[in-house]
């Protein structure tokens, strides 16, 4: 269905807010989802801050072809771009989707860090931990030379007293 050119300007605006506001772009081929299916989605996505907007592909070509460093790339099918302002929520929160509704959503390549990625590279990133649990991590591996000196003192305080 061809759209008007007023409604071409505000989709190219739309984008051009996403890429200025974005960190990270994530674009997500969809096919066959159900209006409930989609709008649990989008809902999902806002709570987590996440961004979801379906525009022509040559719309998005224009917008982000020229934007960023590499080759943006193939957009098979029907794609949306989902954007936040933290670099990684998009790969993941696409990533979670895309495992709930097989076959009817699938991670199409995004950008990070201004670099387009492939399917195969956005998928990778949207396996880094959430933030919160890296920070346990590393404070996990801070804590565990202390945790092992302390038992090592423990024991010798132990035999010592003993």
């Amino acid at each position: 269905m061809a759209i008007t050119k007023a409604k071409k300007q505000d989709i190219l605006a739309k984008l051009e807010g996403v890429k200025n506001e974005a960190e990270a772009l994530v674009f997500v081929q969809f096919n066959g989802m159900t209006v409930g299916n989609t709008t649990a989605m989008r809902a999902k996505l806002r709570e987590e801050g996440v961004g979801y907007f379906v525009a022509k592909k040559t719309l998005m070509k224009r917008v982000f072809g020229e934007s960023y460093e590499g080759t943006m790339p193939e957009l098979p099918g029907e794609i949306a771009v989902a954007y936040s302002t933290d670099a990684i929520a998009p790969a993941q929160q696409i990533k979670e989707f895309a495992g709930k509704y097989k076959d009817n959503i699938i991670i199409a390549g995004g950008v990070f860090q201004g670099v387009f990625k492939d399917a195969a590279e956005m998928t990778e990133i949207a396996s880094i931990p959430p933030l919160q649990v890296l920070r346990g991590m590393f404070v996990n591996v801070i804590n565990s030379p202390i945790q092992g000196l302390a038992i090592v003192l423990n024991a010798v305080a132990e035999k010592k007293g003993a």
